[in-house]
């Protein structure tokens, strides 16, 4: 049968994405979409962390990019800095970006290891344009069509509430309908696809596909049609967070804050009119009222709103798309937001759905096609998270011991161990994090080769430090081109007295 009706299950930042993405894609008068939500059920505002691909999800949409930035409060992003996992007092940053250029014919981080042989002080940081402005606090677009401005992307930091407004707002205008409601039930026909959903009060929403952006809850992927949660927990051990917006020093850092603690990590996200702030912990390893205790003194500025304790459990879902059913966001699956990729994961569900989806027929390999994209990617992401809490090799409480000496996924296995004892990266060609992303947390967390190959360790020492020096200041004349990022978010007109709103829930979660 012809789709002819769409229903989403849950609004939030998921929900809206959704809706706003196949509004985009179908036509009002053939394809009807329906969501329904309710204003007593909190949405755990997603990350005000985002990674670059939220720009190529806008542009699809056709948003304008200084709209949407003036619209959401953001600041922009140029990487996320991370604090103690390298040692306790030192930092590293994970940029958006590539790292110097290659070498004849070699990734640039092949030769950085084989010069720091010989300049043991050396610092990866120093060869990249995204780090090196964001410690300065500058920012500007990149320069595309100069030749001499080392290549980067950027992303952003933005109120979680105000986006999900911002996308309801376009998707209604293209004729999504909004149905207040709380879902009592989801009804199954005799085929065991999702025939309706029951609301409480007596309505019925019927459908012939249906959106499960119901959240951790899951109703309709997890609780009707019983998909089964694969449980990572045992590698990635924070089961709680506290997010806590505080008011801003309009400092307006251009990266990301994650520091690491005895028993998790810290997070800080500037935005244009407050911060965000939180804690990721695990329970067992420290309670409520003591995580709470330790934000409270890491944060500045006063608190804007009150402090919102969150459970949950890394892992995903079997599946993401059982017969009628697609889930999108947490009803997924969920993976801890230490790299930013919550909306991202929301985002892949939506755009390889549409890729893959026929309004006619039965969509079998679609189906298969979706689930297998969607599994391996989660896992991607799950390896490169669990890398960095091995990787930091940190003894100084329970926590970090048994980080240090869990046995690890097979696939981060393999990686790690062909990086240890070759110096090369085995990654893939299309996914999230690639090399640099890789180069850059293992050399920032202090996680070296054995050996290089040998062509590697015989480059001619001379020649090889003149293009590192050489290198190393062009990367320090791009930085200083750039604006302060205070001045140039005021010179795009964004207003640091706008009063902060959706005070419910801050996080970086989606």
């Amino acid at each position: 049968m012809a789709l002819r009706t769409i229903v989403i299950a849950g609004g939030g930042t998921a929900g809206w994405m959704t809706a706003a993405a196949l509004s985009n894609h179908f036509n009002s008068r053939d394809v009807v979409i329906v969501l329904v939500e309710s204003e007593t059920i909190g949405t755990i505002g997603v990350g005000e962390a985002t990674i670059p691909h939220i720009r190529y999800f806008n542009r699809k949409l056709g948003i304008d990019e200084r709209d949407f930035v003036r619209a959401t409060n953001a600041t922009y992003k140029l990487g996320i800095e991370l604090i103690n996992w390298s040692s306790v007092g030192g930092s590293y940053m994970h940029p958006f970006g590539d790292f110097g250029e290659s070498y004849k014919g070699d990734e640039f981080y092949l030769a950085w290891l084989a010069f720091k042989l010989q300049k043991p002080s050396l610092s990866f940081d120093d060869f990249s344009t995204p780090v090196k402005a964001a410690f300065d606090l500058r920012f500007d677009y990149p320069k595309q069509n100069d030749a001499s401005w080392q290549e980067y992307s950027y992303a952003f930091h933005l109120d979680a509430t105000k986006y999900a407004h911002y996308l309801r707002a376009y998707a209604e205008k293209r004729g999504v309908r909004r149905v207040e409601g709380l879902i009592d039930k989801v009804e199954l026909d005799g085929a065991g696809e999702i025939a309706s959903l029951h609301l409480r009060g007596g309505d019925l929403i019927k459908g012939d596909l249906f959106i499960d952006c119901s959240g951790f809850k899951s109703l309709l992927l997890g609780d009707a049609l019983g998909v089964e949660f694969h449980d990572w927990s045992h590698w990635l051990l924070c089961d709680r967070a506290i997010a806590l917006p505080t008011s801003s020093d309009h400092s307006y850092k251009p990266f990301t804050q994650a520091e690491a603690m005895n028993c998790g990590w810290c997070w800080q996200i500037p935005l244009i009119n407050r911060t965000g702030n939180g804690l990721v912990y695990n329970s067992h390893s420290m309670d409520d009222e003591s995580a709470y205790r330790y934000l409270t003194s890491k944060v500045t500025g006063e608190p804007l709103a009150e402090p919102n304790f969150i459970r949950f459990k890394a892992g995903r879902r079997q599946v993401s798309w059982a017969n009628n059913c697609v889930a999108i966001g947490l009803s997924s699956g969920f993976l801890e937001p230490l790299e930013s990729t919550s909306i991202y994961l929301i985002q892949l569900g939506i755009m390889k759905f549409l890729e893959l989806y026929s309004p006619v027929g039965e969509n079998i390999r679609s189906r298969e096609e979706f689930n297998a994209v969607i599994a391996l990617e989660y896992e991607r992401v799950r390896d490169f998270v669990i890398a960095h809490y091995w990787a930091a090799q940190r003894q100084d409480s329970e926590f970090w011991r048994h980080c240090a000496s869990m046995a690890l996924p097979q696939s981060l296995q393999e990686r790690l161990e062909l990086f240890r004892s070759t110096g090369q990266l085995d990654c893939y060609e299309v996914g999230l994090f690639k090399t640099p992303s890789w180069a850059a947390m293992l050399i920032g967390q202090n996680f070296y080769p054995k050996r290089l190959p040998s062509r590697i360790v015989e480059y001619n020492s001379a020649h090889l430090e003149q293009f590192m020096f050489g290198m190393q200041r062009n990367i320090a004349d791009f930085a200083k081109r750039m604006p302060i990022h205070a001045d140039f978010l005021k010179d795009l007109g964004v207003d640091s007295d706008v009063p902060p709103s959706g005070m419910n829930f801050y996080g970086v979660f989606a």
